[in-house]
């Protein structure tokens, strides 16, 4: 009977240290004075190519686990495209042409706030581990997300 108990003892805390270990990372700027900032997921290609495995058209969470999040406190406008300040969660989407789109739901109704285009570049040398930038300065600003040597990103300004 002991030896089934810490095999479950074992199990939990296995799966428990699994969940711990799932690697977040946060990206933050300041943009017309207000805080700006994304909560994601961080897994490794270890030899895969994710972004070309995406089936276009079915939304990715951009990262692993828990979903990515976006906190604004400010107005966003990338382009025609107004986001308003608040909470959301993001997901990407992959086009048969392979243009990749943000889209911005609020986390409270699931309606779609927002779907921002990214602009797709190559990177000089590749990205291992998945990663999301925002830069800032004054109330301009820049999300880009990178992996493998793809950079997909749009600019933005904020009030």
């Amino acid at each position: 009977m002991k030896f089934i108990h810490k095999a479950a003892l074992i199990a939990a805390l296995a799966a428990s240290t699994a969940v711990a270990q799932e690697v977040r990372g946060e990206a933050k700027a300041t943009v017309a004075g207000k805080s700006v900032a994304v909560e994601y997921g961080r897994p490794s290609l270890a030899g895969r190519d994710m972004l070309g495995q995406a089936k276009a058209g079915t939304p990715w969470r951009m990262g692993s686990g828990s979903p990515t999040s976006l906190k604004t406190e400010a107005d966003l406008s990338f382009g025609s495209v107004a986001l308003p300040k608040g909470s959301y969660v993001l997901t990407a989407v992959k086009d048969e042409k392979g243009a990749w789109t943000v889209i911005a739901t609020n986390p409270d109704t699931k309606a779609k706030a927002a779907e921002v285009p990214l602009t797709s570049t190559t990177l000089k040398a590749p990205v291992e581990q998945f990663t999301i930038e925002i830069t800032g300065k004054g109330n301009a600003g820049e999300f880009a997300m990178m992996w493998g040597t793809a950079k997909m990103a749009a600019p933005f300004t904020a009030k």
